[in-house]
């Protein structure tokens, strides 16, 4: 089978994400073997093929449709033919390859209004939004009314989705940061209440908008050079989440404010295989039933053409400049 795969360590090594040839893998145990049939790439990508250091190519990827097309004999919840979408594992070969071994409990049936590619775009953001909000902030389903959620980074692949979930399934006041005009309009079709510019001190332009503090926030980038400002802009008792790699990270400037500090890593169920590792089987179905009845919508920015070795140098290349708006996504062999 074909696979992209990172081949050489190297400080800038995007050019080293070469086509190569693999053995197509069997199905085992709760494992399905997908025919992948479209990709997404996300910061993650840039990241592992970045700090890549081994002797043995590493197939990169974690988002993708496809068909499933062989079971392992623990499984249950799938058969041959079912459409289905997926994130995948961090220590496993990833998704940028013709076929792939997922485990059953990671993996849901597709949104059946949405085509390879616009799925595509959604399942490891979905996965890291739902989690964040209503895992680790602990916010309620059509509750928290009064509350205020700061997401800092909206325009991104997490924060819309992030945006869509918080706005249609809960009663807070979304906030979503964004420096661009075309990003700060993308974040409010995704819903968001007010947004404002992340490249002045957060607290300033939220008092511009008449907003004196939020309770809960979101960092999706940047933490470090926000993190006073996200501190000064928490009321007492509020919640931080974040995602992003802060080479440092003081905790004690959140203990006068009584601030709890929640990391969101949505590889941990299945880096784990997690007593709820199923839960990510569960959210996808819902999310996927959210989209079917056009409560929430595809966060795809751009597509950039079939799956090879330039178009998916080009989709890293475009992620580690930070101005990339939604998802981009890659469809076909």
């Amino acid at each position: 089978m074909k696979a992209i795969a990172i081949t050489r360590s190297a400080p800038h090594n995007i050019d080293a994400l070469h086509e190569i040839e693999l053995p197509k893998p069997t199905a085992t145990g709760h494992d399905l073997l997908i025919e992948v049939k479209a990709i997404s790439v996300n910061p993650v990508d840039t990241k592992v093929r970045a700090g890549f250091s081994g002797d043995t190519p590493r197939v990169l990827g974690w988002d993708a449709v496809g068909v499933v097309t062989a079971v392992g004999e623990a499984v249950t919840l799938f058969a041959p033919g079912d459409e289905v979408w997926y994130a995948g594992a961090l220590g496993r070969a990833g998704s940028n390859s013709e076929y792939q071994l997922v485990d059953e409990r990671i993996a849901a049936l597709k949104p059946k209004s949405l085509d390879n590619a616009a799925a595509a775009a959604m399942p490891l953001t979905a996965i890291t939004a739902w989690e964040m909000l209503f895992d680790r902030l602990g916010v309620q389903e059509q509750g928290n009314e009064g509350d205020t959620l700061l997401i800092v980074g909206a325009a991104g692949g997490v924060g819309s989705i992030l945006v869509q979930l918080a706005r249609k399934l809960t009663k807070m006041t979304v906030i979503g940061t964004a420096s661009r005009p075309e990003s700060q309009q993308w974040v409010r079709e995704a819903g968001a209440h007010y947004v404002i510019d992340h490249s002045k001190p957060l607290s300033e332009a939220l008092a511009a908008q008449g907003i004196n503090e939020v309770t809960h926030v979101a960092s999706l980038n940047h933490t470090e050079a926000h993190y006073a400002e996200i501190i000064k802009a928490l009321a007492p008792q509020g919640k931080l989440a974040l995602i992003d790699d802060p080479e440092t990270l003081d905790a004690r400037p959140l203990k006068a404010k009584s601030i709890s500090l929640h990391w969101e890593f949505m590889f941990t169920r299945s880096m784990f295989e997690t007593r709820d590792m199923i839960a990510q089987h569960q959210l996808l179905t819902r999310v996927a039933g959210l989209i079917d009845d056009q409560v929430i919508t595809t966060t795809l920015g751009e597509h950039y053409g079939t799956i090879t070795a330039a178009n998916v140098q080009k989709a890293h290349a475009q992620l580690e400049t930070g101005r990339a708006v939604g998802k981009i996504v890659l469809e076909g062999f």
